[in-house]
């Protein structure tokens, strides 16, 4: 289906203009939806843009080809993408045997603990870093499609690599300082472990749950083909892949992207998969620049089957699929906050997520550097 034929809308969820909930059956939790509190006034805090002029090459930024890193190691002279180990690990493979808690009688005492509140496990897993590009001051948007095709596959040789040992691999971007990016060049981070964390189960769970309800049908793949009968929440759709807003979002520009067929990992992507996902990835992007003519920040990760030791399980459950958590609300200044009733009670959004998608498939595919380079 191209973009052309997308059928826009038939239910018009986006002229609700009263507080509901809407249910996220991925984490089994309610969204609270407020979109008349977009009319309030905003004299809160004013964010910085964060869109000042990176140099191409800075041999300082420990990122770059060529640069020394925090552990004194020198980065080769890389033209394409390029990983390593992370120098500061938030997990690690093995730690120091004199360590009291790790001394292996300590150790079943801890995991074996009957009290229901000092539960404790040793974790083990390995971090990397991956640098998309050698220059700093170029971002997945403004790289061209076979350059975003290389990410793809050193995203799959990662997989491959820490799935063959680890039960979960977390390929995930921070891109920009007010989504905590420490480091102003084009990375992400790939973090493994040998246990499933919190997110990741819960999808596990309720994927597999709806699986053996429905007769075998995928949550996620049954979710798409409705999203494309509505139309209103699909931001990009081409062969392969949608992206859409989901109907449960929580962050003001929140979208996903998700195949259009059984898919359960990222290591299963064929050629044509991988070159139509680098094409529609790049096409949010420039969308996501272009909302508020500025380098977008978000949170983003890809979320699919288990592996190491599950990686041989039948999970015919899963569907592969990337998220975007944007902070931005209302400008490039202005973002939402995840405070006080986010944090207390429940997840709350303004803008309705068909105000967010019609707002996206609003905005120009030229991206607006090259666009305001060419006045």
């Amino acid at each position: 289906m191209s973009e052309n034929n997308i059928k826009f809308p038939s239910k018009d969820y986006g002229t609700v203009d009263y507080a509901h909930n809407r249910y996220n059956p991925l984490l089994d939790q309610w969204v609270l939806v407020s979109p008349h509190r977009m009319k309030r006034p905003w004299s809160g805090q004013i964010e910085h843009r964060g869109d000042e002029e990176v140099a191409e090459h800075d041999p300082t930024n420990p990122l770059c080809p060529g640069a020394k890193r925090g552990n004194g190691e020198v980065n080769p002279v890389y033209t394409g993408t390029f990983s390593f180990d992370n120098d500061f690990p938030a997990l690690q493979e093995e730690y120091e045997t004199n360590h009291p808690f790790l001394e292996e009688k300590t150790r079943d005492i801890i995991e074996k603990s009957e009290s229901p509140f000092f539960k404790m496990r040793v974790v083990k897993g390995k971090c990397r870093v991956m640098c998309f590009h050698p220059k700093s001051n170029i971002s997945l948007p403004l790289m061209t499609e076979p350059e975003i095709v290389v990410v793809v596959n050193q995203w799959i040789n990662e997989y491959k690599l820490l799935g063959s040992k680890y039960a979960w691999v977390q390929i995930f971007e921070n891109k920009g300082a007010i989504m905590g990016c420490s480091n102003p060049h084009p990375h992400c981070q790939i973090w493994s472990s040998d246990y499933i964390p919190n997110e990741a189960n819960t999808e596990d769970k309720n994927q597999r749950e709806y699986y053996q309800s429905t007769g075998g049908r995928q949550l996620l793949i049954d979710y798409v083909e409705q999203e494309l009968a509505l139309g209103e929440r699909i931001v990009e759709v081409n062969n392969d892949w949608v992206v859409l807003v989901p109907f449960w979002a929580f962050w003001p520009f929140e979208t996903m992207i998700l195949p259009r067929r059984s898919i359960q990992r990222i290591s299963q992507l064929s050629e044509t998969d991988k070159e139509s996902l680098a094409s529609i990835m790049k096409r949010l992007l420039i969308r996501y620049d272009n909302l508020f003519e500025v380098s977008f920040p978000y949170s983003m990760g890809w979320h699919g089957a288990p592996t190491g030791p599950y990686k041989d399980e039948p999970r015919p459950y899963w569907t592969l699929h990337a998220s975007y958590y944007p902070p931005l609300l209302r400008s490039a200044t202005i973002k939402k906050f995840m405070v006080g009733y986010e944090l207390l009670a429940q997840q709350q959004r303004d803008l309705s997520p068909e105000k967010a998608a019609e707002r996206l498939r609003e905005m120009s595919l030229v991206h607006y550097k090259e666009r305001n380079a060419k006045k």
